[in-house]
C-alpha cells in the first residue's frame, strides 16, 4: 500500500482538516497517510496580529520547507491562510468541498446588540474594518489563538464580542456557538471555509492522487478569489472581502475593499465564465473607484 506523509499544523482544527484529507484519500485510493505535525511561527507567536510579524507566511513557511525538503509529501492548509503568490516549486493540487463561508458573531445576538462603545476582539483587518463600518463607536482589540483561546479571552471579559469562521466551528463540532452573520452583512475573507492540499510541482504521482479528491466548484471559486487578491497585490494588512459562487457554469464574484478604519468602502459584483479573468477585471474596476484611504491598504 502507498503511504503518503501528510504535513499539518497542530491546532485542533488543523488536525481535523488533516484527517478529512486523509479519509478522502483513503476513500479514493488504496493509500494511507501518516500525519506529521509541524509547528509554525504563527502558532508560536500569539500576542500580535499576523500583519505585524510577517503575514500569512507565518502559517506556511515551515510546511513549505518540510515539503520541499522531502520530509512530507503533501501539506494541508486552510486556504485563507495561504499567501496569494506561492513558490513555483509548490502547487495547490486539490481543495475539499467548501464549508459554510460565513462569520459567526460570539457574545452578541447581532452587530447592533453589541453594547454602545463596546469592545470587539479580532486580529483580522477585514473583520476590523467591517465591524467599524457597521459600528464606528466600538473599539477593536487584537484576538489571536485557536478557538478555545479566543473564547477564553471573551469569557475573561477582554472583549464584549468576537468573530469566528463558521466553517472552523462546524468542523470542531461547535456549530452551536455564536450567530452566523449574513453574507450581505459581512462578506467573508477570500477562500474562507476551504481546505487546500499542496504538493511539490515535480511530484506527478502525488498530484495525480490528489486530483481525485479535488472539488472542482470549490477550486474554481477559490482560485477566482485568489486571482482577485493577486490583481490587487493584497497583503495581510489589506481589508478585503470576496466571495465567488458557481451557478450554471458561470462564476459570480462579489467583492469589497475598505479603508482600515471602515469609514470608506467600495463594493461590486460581476459574473462570467472565466473566474480568474473576471477577478482581475473586477479588482481593477474597484481599485479605480477606491479613495486614497482605501488604496493605502493595497499596492495596486
Amino acid at each position: 500500500m502507498t503511504v503518503l506523509k501528510l504535513g499539518t499544523r497542530g491546532s485542533p482544527l488543523a488536525l481535523i482538516q488533516a484527517n478529512m484529507v486523509k479519509d478522502a484519500l483513503a476513500a479514493a485510493h488504496d493509500i494511507a497517510c501518516e500525519i506529521h505535525v509541524i509547528r509554525t511561527t504563527g502558532d508560536r507567536v500569539q500576542d500580535r496580529a499576523l500583519a505585524e510579524i510577517g503575514g500569512k507566511a507565518l502559517w506556511t513557511k515551515e510546511l513549505d520547507r518540510a515539503l520541499l525538503g522531502g520530509e512530507i509529501d503533501l501539506a494541508v492548509h486552510s486556504m485563507k491562510d495561504v499567501e496569494t503568490i506561492r513558490p513555483d516549486s509548490i502547487v495547490i493540487a486539490a481543495m475539499l468541498e467548501r464549508a459554510d463561508v460565513r462569520d459567526r458573531l460570539v457574545g452578541a445576538d447581532n452587530l447592533a446588540a453589541i453594547r454602545v462603545n463596546g469592545v470587539v476582539g479580532t486580529s483580522s483587518p477585514r473583520r476590523r474594518a467591517q465591524i467599524l463600518r457597521a459600528r464606528p463607536d466600538v473599539s477593536v482589540v487584537v484576538f489571536r489563538g485557536n478557538v478555545d483561546t479566543r473564547l477564553a479571552k471573551l469569557a475573561a471579559g477582554e472583549a464584549d464580542a468576537t468573530l469566528l469562521a463558521a466553517a472552523g466551528l462546524d468542523r470542531l463540532g461547535r456549530g452551536d456557538i455564536g450567530v452566523a452573520l449574513a453574507i450581505e452583512e459581512m462578506l467573508p475573507a477570500p477562500a474562507q471555509g476551504a481546505v487546500g492540499i499542496e504538493c511539490r510541482a515535480d511530484d506527478a504521482m502525488t498530484a495525480r492522487l490528489l486530483a481525485a479528491i479535488d472539488h472542482r466548484p470549490t477550486s474554481r471559486a477559490v482560485r477566482s478569489e485568489r486571482a482577485f487578491l493577486a490583481a490587487l497585490d493584497a497583503t495581510c494588512h489589506s481589508p478585503i472581502a470576496a466571495l465567488a459562487t458557481i451557478a450554471d457554469d458561470v462564476v459570480i464574484l462579489r467583492a469589497e475593499l475598505l479603508s482600515e478604519d471602515g469609514g470608506e468602502h467600495v463594493a461590486a459584483d460581476a459574473s462570467g465564465p472565466d473566474g480568474e479573468a473576471l477577478a482581475r477585471d473586477l479588482a481593477n474596476a474597484l481599485f479605480e473607484r477606491a479613495t486614497p484611504a482605501i488604496r493605502a491598504g493595497f499596492a495596486g
